[in-house]
C-alpha cells in the first residue's frame, strides 16, 4: 500500500497528462505550453526559493550529493562502455550516454521525494531540503554534462565548443536560478514576504504541472522501429544507474533515509529535456525519444523496488 499512495500520484498524473493530449481534450500545444511556464517560472522559482532559505545548511546533504556525483560519474564511464559493445555510432553516441544518464529530478523525483514524510536527518536538514540541496547542483552537472557528451559526439574537443557549450548554460532557466539562490543565500539575503509567497506559489505549480507536461510528451516523442539502443539506455538510467547508487551510498556510510532518497534520485526516468537538447545539437532522435519512453515504463518496476525495500 505504501508503494501504491508514494507512486500513484505521480505516475497517473503523468498518465492524465497523456490522456489529455491523445484525446485532444486540451489544444495540441497547451501541454507544451505549460510545460514552457514550468521550465522558465515555476521550476525556476522553486529552485529559487528554496535554495534562498536553505543552502546555508548545504553541508547536511554533500555526502549524498557526493554519492549521485561519483554514481553518475561511473554511470558515464559505463554508457560509453555499452556504445562500444552495441556498436553505436559516433554522432549517436552522445545522445546514447545523455539518455542513460540524465535523469528527469525535478519533475519525477521531487514529487515521489514530497510524497514522503519529511522527516529530520542527522545532520539536521530535513528529506525535502536534502533533495532540493542534491538535485539543484546535479542538474549543473547534468545540463554541463549533457553538452559536453553531446558536443564530443559531433565534434573533436576544440575551442569552437567553447561558445555553445556557454550559450546553452546561459540559458537554462532552471541551472541560473540555481546560482542565483546559492548567491542569495550566502549573501545572507531575505526575501520579502510578498515576493516569497508569490514565489512559493509558483513552485507550488511547478510539479503537478511538470508531471503533466511530462505525460503530454510521452504522446508526442516518436519511439521508432529501433528499440534495442533506447532500451539499453532505458536500463542503464533505471537498472544500473540505482545499482552504482547503493553502491557508492554504502561506501560513503549514507544512512537509510538518506540512501532511500539517493536511490529515488537514481531510478528516475530520463529527463524530458534531453529530447529537446539532442534534436538542437544535431543527435539521433530515435534513441532521444526511445530511451524517454521506455525508462518511464523500467522506472516504475525500479522506484517500486525502492521505495518498497528500502
Amino acid at each position: 500500500m505504501q508503494i501504491l499512495n508514494i507512486l500513484a500520484p505521480v505516475f497517473l498524473m503523468i498518465g492524465l497528462g497523456a490522456v489529455l493530449q491523445k484525446t485532444a481534450f486540451v489544444s495540441e500545444n497547451f501541454l507544451k505550453e505549460a510545460n514552457r511556464v514550468t521550465y522558465w517560472l515555476g521550476l525556476p522559482a522553486l529552485l529559487f526559493s528554496q535554495l534562498a532559505s536553505s543552502f546555508h545548511h548545504a553541508g547536511g546533504a554533500g555526502l549524498m550529493l557526493s554519492a549521485m556525483l561519483v554514481a553518475t560519474g561511473l554511470l558515464i564511464a559505463a554508457g560509453y562502455g555499452v556504445v562500444w559493445l552495441l556498436g553505436v555510432p559516433g554522432g549517436a553516441a552522445g545522445t546514447f550516454v545523455q539518455g542513460g544518464f540524465r535523469g528527469n529530478l525535478a519533475f519525477v523525483g521531487l514529487p515521489i521525494i514530497y510524497s514522503l514524510p519529511d522527516s529530520p536527518l542527522a545532520w539536521g536538514v530535513s528529506v525535502r531540503t536534502a533533495a532540493i540541496l542534491t538535485v539543484a547542483p546535479m542538474m549543473v552537472f547534468y545540463n554541463t554534462a549533457a553538452v559536453i557528451v553531446l558536443l564530443v559526439s559531433q565534434h573533436t574537443l576544440s575551442w569552437r565548443m567553447v561558445l555553445p557549450f556557454a550559450r546553452q548554460l546561459a540559458t537554462t532557466p532552471p541551472l541560473l536560478a540555481t546560482f542565483a539562490g546559492m548567491g542569495f543565500a550566502l549573501a545572507g539575503w531575505e526575501l520579502p514576504p510578498a515576493v516569497d509567497k508569490t514565489f512559493a506559489a509558483l513552485g507550488d505549480m511547478a510539479l503537478p504541472l511538470g508531471l503533466l507536461g511530462v505525460g503530454g510528451s510521452l504522446v508526442t516523442v516518436k519511439l521508432g522501429r529501433a528499440w534495442r539502443q533506447p532500451l539499453a539506455a532505458a536500463l542503464l538510467k533505471t537498472a544500473l544507474s540505482p545499482l552504482l547508487g547503493w553502491a557508492v551510498g554504502r561506501a560513503l556510510g549514507l544512512g537509510a533515509v538518506e540512501m532511500k532518497v539517493l536511490l529515488i534520485l537514481m531510478a528516475c526516468p530520463t529527463a524530458i529535456v534531453s529530447y529537446t537538447m539532442a534534436v538542437e545539437m544535431k543527435g539521433d532522435e530515435a534513441i532521444a525519444s526511445g530511451s524517454i519512453v521506455l525508462s518511464v515504463l523500467t522506472s516504475v518496476v525500479a522506484l517500486a523496488v525502492i521505495v518498497g525495500v528500502f
